[in-house]
């Protein structure tokens, strides 16, 4: 159990990664904006990303704990500083991984003025949840829990390799309302999901002689591992495999996301999104398995031996295992399924103030009523995303500014499931027709990433045609 906790900590905060771009969110200047709200206002006649270089996103998140809570050289010995990590984390802390990998981006605005738009990103997407009662379970063992009902239902995982292809339309309304919508098609390539499991375990004195001396039962046990597009490589593990998959070959599902801009005045502006809301369905290559009922394991001489002991090696698991496969029959499901796609929202508050962009008069004639463009905004963002054991949602509090005509920058503060502390900052730049973007967040821990539970990174290169 100590070299798994340790593994998590590390996997989880050197390539896990989080979903929110609160730093790119609202950019206009930057085309992927529309990928996180197709209604976002296009100042650009035409785009295309140049291909694999568009927008590359990683972001190490891990809730509750930290690499340095476990390896920083704080004189404390490793295995009290994990006892106390696994006391103070909750059911609900988690590590998850989002990562993107844009592939191709195009749009162009039509003799309509309809912005059209497209492109082809991967998507890697997990999330696992920190089953506390069993780890508490592994590493002090049961002697001290006797009759205590440990939560099977802690266990929850899921984790989704795909690509997203996508084509949508924007179309400023009248002069303060701009709305987007865009349709999606998921081509799944490995997808392995459980959640919603239930069931508890307890051990209890069976006898007052003999071996057999304790009772190890589980109650109310339904636990289920949905699986697609895993057992099939097995036996034919290839790249050509995995890249037919993602062209339209894997599981498919479709998705829609829609997004608004409303300009409340020449000052104040609105924006929200809803992103992903959709299914993919597993129907090839799909194997489940699933536990349920009540079971009373005997004969087991011995309670859990602790970790913290240094006894994790003992044959003892070794039996238990065999044990537990014996007594509890686990049924190989091959039936279709359906998931939903985690549904992400954005809103945003914004107000500009300052000098005009590009000088000029103070009233905007030729808008009659929108927002007048500023050098310098101030605002507030809200962000969520559905998880299966509810929302995680983060507030950002931002403030923009063009440096020069070529150049903005956007700083952020957010507080979310890591930290009540994240400041990111990002640039965005218009060299000609040529336009590059880099974010970041957590910058204050750069100097030592193993104190951050979050790092975030973007970057991307466009070329973009600006009206005549």
């Amino acid at each position: 159990m100590r070299f798994l906790f340790c593994l998590c900590v590390a996997f989880g905060l050197k390539v896990g990664f989080a979903q929110n771009k609160q730093v790119l969110y609202g950019l206009e200047e930057v085309p992927q904006s529309l990928l996180l709200n197709p209604g976002v206002k296009v100042p650009q006649k035409m785009h295309f990303g140049i291909p694999f270089l568009s927008h590359i996103h990683l972001n190490a998140g891990a809730s509750g704990i930290s690499t340095y809570d476990i390896f920083g050289n704080t004189g404390e010995d490793i295995n009290d500083k994990i006892e106390r990590k696994i006391f103070e984390m909750k059911p609900t802390d988690f590590f998850t991984a989002t990562q993107q990998w844009e592939l191709l981006n195009f749009g162009w605005r039509s003799k309509r003025d309809v912005y059209f738009s497209g492109g082809v990103y991967q998507e890697f997407d997990f999330i696992s949840y920190f089953p506390k009662d069993l780890a508490i379970l592994a590493w002090e063992g049961n002697a001290n829990y006797l009759g205590y009902e440990f939560d099977l239902g802690e266990l929850s995982t899921r984790g989704d390799l795909l690509t997203v292809y996508h084509f949508g339309a924007n179309k400023q309304l009248t002069n303060k309302l701009t709305l987007g919508i865009r349709a999606k098609v998921y081509s799944s390539i490995l997808s392995v999901s459980s959640t919603h499991n239930q069931g508890t375990f307890v051990t209890t004195e069976g006898g007052d002689n003999g071996n057999n001396i304790y009772q190890h039962t589980i109650r109310n046990a339904d636990v289920m591992v949905q699986t697609s597009g895993i057992v099939s490589l097995e036996d034919n593990f290839s790249a050509g495999e995995l890249i037919g998959r993602s062209m339209l070959g894997g599981n498919l599902g479709i998705g829609l996301d829609i997004g608004a801009t409303y300009d409340i005045n020449s000052r104040w502006t609105a924006t929200a999104s809803v992103l992903d809301v959709g299914t993919i369905f597993h129907a090839n290559s799909v194997e489940s398995y699933h536990a349920y009922g009540d079971y009373t394991l005997e004969g087991i001489e011995l309670i859990f031996p602790p970790l913290n002991e240094g006894q994790g090696t003992l044959p003892y698991y070794d039996n238990l295992e065999e044990e537990l496969e014996q007594e509890i029959p686990i049924d190989t499901l091959n039936s279709s399924y359906s998931e939903m796609r985690p549904v992400k929202m954005n809103a945003s508050l914004q107000y500009r103030f300052g000098k005009r962009s590009g000088g000029g008069q103070e009233c905007d004639c030729r808008n009659k009523g929108g927002a007048v463009e500023r050098e310098q905004v101030v605002g507030l963002q809200y962000f969520s995303v559905f998880r299966p054991k509810g929302p995680q949602m983060a507030g950002t509090l931002f403030y923009q500014r063009r440096l020069f005509r070529f150049l903005s920058a956007k700083a952020t503060y957010t507080i979310d499931s890591y930290s009540s502390s994240n400041i990111g900052l990002g640039v965005v730049g218009d060299l000609g027709k040529f336009n590059f973007y880099v974010a970041a967040d957590n910058i204050q821990r750069y100097g030592n990433l193993a104190k951050a539970k979050s790092v975030s990174l973007q970057l991307g290169f466009n070329i973009k045609f600006h009206e005549n």
